[in-house]
């Protein structure tokens, strides 16, 4: 029974995020097709962004009208309209429309909002039911959550996305009076994939139906356990007994003369592990380290991938997309393995993770003409940092939700919210950075020349 359950709990973490995580690591190939083109990622946070509306109202209702939310009949829902979101996908991404006077991808944006709306909103309503199981499940979760990456970049790596050629292409001059005027230029053409988009489309349909199944049959498991602070607990008084006793330590004990070994063991099976206390100043430290984690992992370095990893080559940008996935589940298996809880050591990682992500945003500044350019050294060094960008970040978004999930109900509501506003702060700082101010410079890998 353990071991189903850690297979429906990964199956059902697996549908948290498989949409989105899945259009990032297709990117490679949707930006040579859609009209945005490199700007096409700042687009996408900014969409996902919007979808903040889902969770938004779900803390609401728990805020305003706590306990009567059925979070079953929320995730059912959720989980459907992703299933229908992405089958919708397959046919329509590539539709446009014009708008201000220039082509745009509405229906890949349409439907992207929805999928994040289902994304968004499993944070603040998959971890809450995950309360209903013991402790242990919660890392199965982050795996499958972790799994909703890498599992589209394996299957993107076998597509074959990114991969182009540089080809002399003759230009006509178009003078009918001296016809044989030609110039010829250098022009990038991308290599057709194993597959197309279409099927890696269908392929994210069939993740979402699974995370459906799974839910449903995790439903269905018989509560034949208890939460596990109540497990910590032999009865239920004992909470109160052991807090009533160190505020008025003769409450607990009113007659020391009378107290037998026997007293003196059942203290000390009452010890104060029952919940890990932490102070507000603790509390505050846990919840900024979250937004600023999911700011810097959701909204400000995605927003910039395309910059900092294209003008390295198609190769670099989609082993950048690929491994960064890879390590996002093995963060959360070191984390089931070696969990460490100390704030000084998460922060340390989340130091070390954010000078990663410096590096890959210094290098999105300067692109198209990034340090290393057209170095083996330079390519290795690009995705070396996304992959440790991701897994340091990755480990400290795990081990901080363990933390919070042993604090009460509440605290993993309020996780969610603050995974959400980090995500969504990050997003709306990048996009007029990009779209507007044009701070970074796209380039062709073909034609840009770079000083040495």
């Amino acid at each position: 029974m353990s071991l189903y359950i850690h297979l429906l709990a990964c199956a059902f973490g697996l549908g948290s995020w498989v949409a989105i995580n899945g259009l990032w690591v297709e990117l490679p190939l949707i930006v040579n097709v859609l009209p945005e083109a490199w700007d096409l990622p700042s687009y996408l946070t900014v969409i996902i962004q919007l979808a903040n509306l889902g969770p938004l109202l779900v803390t609401i209702a728990h805020k305003l009208c706590p306990g009567r939310l059925r979070e079953n009949v929320a995730i059912c829902v959720v989980l459907t309209i992703g299933v229908v979101a992405c089958i919708l996908l397959t046919v329509f991404w590539r539709n446009t429309t014009v708008f201000l006077g220039a082509p745009r991808s509405t229906a890949f944006f349409v439907l992207t909002f929805f999928l994040a709306l289902v994304d968004c909103t499993s944070s603040v309503t998959f971890l809450p039911f995950m309360m209903q199981l013991p402790a242990k499940y919660i890392t199965t979760y982050f795996i499958g959550e972790g799994l909703s990456g890498f599992v589209p970049g394996l299957v993107a790596l076998g597509q074959g996305a990114g991969m182009f050629k540089c080809v002399n292409v003759s230009q006509t001059s178009g003078n009918l009076s001296q016809p044989g005027d030609e110039s010829f230029a250098v022009e990038t053409q991308y290599l057709p994939p194993n597959f197309s988009t279409e099927v890696f489309f269908s392929f994210l349909v069939v993740m979402m139906v699974v995370s459906l199944v799974a839910f449903a049959m995790l439903n269905r498991v018989p509560r034949t356990y208890e939460l596990s602070t109540e497990c910590l607990v032999p009865k239920s008084g004992t909470v109160d007994s052991v807090s009533g006793g160190l505020d008025n330590p003769a409450v607990s004990n009113p007659n020391p003369k009378t107290k037998t070994q026997e007293d003196d063991l059942k203290d000390q099976s009452r010890p104060l592990v029952v919940k890990p206390f932490y102070s507000r100043c603790e509390l505050a430290f846990i919840y900024l380290m979250v937004v600023w984690v999911n700011g810097a992992t959701n909204g400000l370095l995605p927003s910039v991938q395309t910059y900092s990893c294209m003008p390295y080559g198609n190769m670099a940008y989609h082993l950048s997309a690929a491994l960064a996935s890879v390590a996002n589940p093995l963060a959360c298996i070191i984390a089931m393995f070696a969990p460490k809880r100390s704030l000084v050591f998460l922060g340390i990682l989340c130091l070390l993770g954010t000078g990663f992500g410096g590096y890959n945003m210094a290098m999105a500044a300067m692109s198209p003409c990034p340090l290393l350019q057209g170095s083996p050294v330079g390519e290795a060094i690009i995705v070396l940092s996304w992959v440790f960008f991701t897994g340091l970040l990755s480990y400290v978004k795990v081990m901080v939700g363990v933390i919070l999930r042993d604090q009460s109900h509440n605290a993993l509501v309020w996780c969610g919210a603050a995974v959400q506003l980090g995500s969504l702060v990050g997003s709306l700082i990048m996009f007029p950075l990009v779209n507007i101010y044009h701070l970074f410079q796209s380039g062709d890998i073909c034609n840009t020349k770079c000083p040495l």
